[in-house]
Parts: C-alpha cells; sequence; structure tokens
C-alpha cells in the first residue's frame, strides 16, 4: 500500500494499523494508548497541525472516529544518530539502477537505532532521489554489491528477476583453511543445502529438519597467512591440525583462507550458518558458531564477508551486465 506522505529527509512516513475495535473512541485515543506516555503533547500537535493523515491523505484530527480508518500515515521524531565514519562508493547509475560497494556496518534500510545512518536514507539525501528503493539486502555487517532502483515505472521488471532467481550472486569471505574439530575434512567445490528459518522473536537463523530451502556452493580459493599461502585459483590441502585443538601445533592460531560463495537461495544469514555448519565460522563473526555477548562495534573488525559481484539479463536491454565490488576483505590482504 503506497503511502499517501511523500518521503521526508530521506525517510517513509510510519504506516499504523488501526484496530477494528477497543476501548478507544478516537485515533488519537489509540495513539495516547500506545504512545502517550512517551510524547502526549507531541501527539496532540500532529494531530492539530494534520500532519496525521488517512488513505488518500486525508488529515485526521483529535475527534476522528477510530472506526473512520483502517492505517493512518505519520512522520516519526527522528533522534539524533552518531555517523557511522564510512562512505558508500557508487559504482554506477543510470536511469534506472544505482549500484554502490555498501561498507560493513551500515544498515541496508532504515530500522532500530539506524535511521539517517542507512544506505538507502543517506543515498536518498546525497542523490536527491526519494523514489530510491533496494532490490535485495545486505546484513549491516556485510560489505559489498548493493543494487536499488531509481526509476518506480521500471522496478516491477527488476523485481521479476530476483523472484524467479535469475540473478547470480557472488560473495568472498575469510574463514579457517580447516574445518574446527568435531567438523569432517572437506573437498572443494563444497555443496551444502539444508532447511534453515528464522523468526522475528530470536536474533539467530536456524537449521530445522524438513525439505531444503537454502543452498550454498563454497570453493577454496587460497590459502592465506604465512608463507605457504597458495595463489587464487590453485587449491591444495591444507596442513592437518592436531587432534582435539583447532590451533597449530604451537598454539598459534590456525592457517585462514579465501572463499567463494554462491548462494542458489536467500535466506537470511545463510552464508555464515552455512560456513560455520562446516566448522569454518567467518572471521569476526559474533553470531555464528557462537553468539558473543553484544559489544560496540569495531571498525577495526569487521565481519570477513564481502558481496563480490551480481551479474543478470537487464529486462530493459536484453544484455547481460555484471557489477563487481571495488572492496577487499582487510584479512585477505
Amino acid at each position: 500500500m503506497q503511502s499517501p506522505l511523500p518521503v521526508r529527509d530521506g525517510v517513509n512516513a510510519t504506516r499504523l494499523r488501526l484496530p477494528d475495535e477497543g476501548p478507544w473512541d478516537t485515533a488519537m485515543d489509540y495513539m495516547m494508548h500506545r504512545w502517550g506516555h512517551i510524547d502526549p503533547q507531541g501527539i496532540e500537535d500532529r494531530f492539530d497541525a494534520g500532519e496525521i493523515v488517512g488513505e488518500a491523505g486525508i488529515p485526521l484530527d483529535r475527534a476522528t472516529p477510530l472506526r473512520n480508518h483502517t492505517f493512518i500515515w505519520y512522520y516519526r521524531t527522528l533522534p539524533p544518530e552518531i555517523r557511522i565514519p564510512l562512505e558508500l562508493n557508487i559504482l554506477h547509475q543510470d536511469e534506472h539502477l544505482l549500484v554502490v560497494d555498501k561498507p560493513h556496518f551500515l544498515p541496508t534500510t532504515p530500522g532500530g537505532t539506524y535511521i539517517q545512518e542507512s544506505a538507502l536514507v543517506r543515498l536518498r539525501n546525497q542523490l536527491d532521489l526519494p523514489d530510491l528503493i533496494p532490490m535485495h539486502r545486505l546484513d549491516r555487517m556485510t560489505a559489498g554489491i548493493l543494487l536499488l532502483s531509481t526509476n518506480p515505472e521500471t522496478r516491477g521488471r527488476y523485481q521479476v528477476l530476483f523472484e524467479k532467481r535469475q540473478v547470480q550472486k557472488e560473495y568472498e569471505c575469510v574463514a579457517a583453511a580447516e574445518p574446527a574439530p568435531g567438523h569432517p575434512a572437506l573437498e572443494f567445490p563444497a555443496v551444502v543445502r539444508n532447511r534453515m528459518t528464522k523468526s522475528r522473536s530470536y536474533l539467530l537463523a536456524e537449521v530445522i529438519d524438513g525439505e531444503p530451502n537454502a543452498e550454498t556452493r563454497i570453493e577454496r580459493l587460497r590459502t592465506l597467512d604465512g608463507p605457504e599461502s597458495t595463489p587464487r585459483g590453485v587449491d591444495v590441502p591444507a596442513p592437518e591440525t592436531p587432534a582435539g585443538a583447532n590451533t597449530g601445533s604451537d598454539g598459534a592460531t590456525p592457517r585462514r583462507a579465501l572463499y567463494r560463495l554462491e548462494p542458489h537461495s536467500g535466506k537470511t544469514h545463510q552464508l555464515r550458518v552455512h560456513m560455520a555448519s562446516l566448522g569454518l565460522g567467518i572471521v569476526n563473526d559474533a553470531f555464528y558458531p557462537e553468539l558473543l555477548d553484544k559489544a560496540p562495534d569495531d571498525y577495526s573488525k569487521p565481519l570477513q564477508l564481502l558481496a563480490r559481484g551480481i551479474r543478470f539479463v537487464d529486462p530493459i536491454t536484453g544484455v547481460p551486465v555484471e557489477y563487481r565490488s571495488g572492496l577487499e576483505l582487510s584479512e585477505a590482504r
């Protein structure tokens, strides 16, 4: 349902569904019930100023009956935010698409404590494109290629590509060169296929029994850390790790490797879960395989996961296109 209010300061108006029944006579009574303990004067002022509207943009006042509207829209009061000290890089822009490199730590869309400090709001304001919409999402901690639609008239043609899985994505990550103890040795390329789920009430995605709905192809590109590193595209067996320990014989950090990941589905946290399931948790992942205590962002230790590339046949021109990230993972240099 399209908002009757325009985007303001890069942010969409908030939509609220009113209850069909209840002890509230007016729409304002209901909003006071929900948020009156926070800013009662602000709610009254918005009704008086006509800043809360219903379908077709009709302003509500203090006496508007609750039953008159199913949905109402209004602008939130945005709290001050600390700027995330990282920048977006524009890789391509035309009348239909915008392609950017999103840095680690910057969310794709506004939500929670990140409103102005999201890729979407930053770009809407920077480029004066209020109709800008992302075609897919990257986790806040994941960097790399992000595709956005600049044109509402052609947006649906690109959305169909994602719905029909006609878009190929490629990621890179840094993880241990060999699985953690308790996990079997691997031959690459490997394919992980299972059933994943994530509820809104739980932070982590989970693997459950049932028909697979998530699939990832994993290839080891090269090993890192030390003179034995191998070049991209050459895969050699990693040295054996002493039983019962995921470290070198001298207790040092084990060798790491750079991996290419090709998801054939798009479940939340899919790549992170699939790597962890192999005993190859991605470097600096605070969620998988073990949920760590929440801590302030450490910009020197980003999650080592990068959306390297995206390719598809452009539905407007009919020409195959590919966009590649210009970023590099800090632990893969």
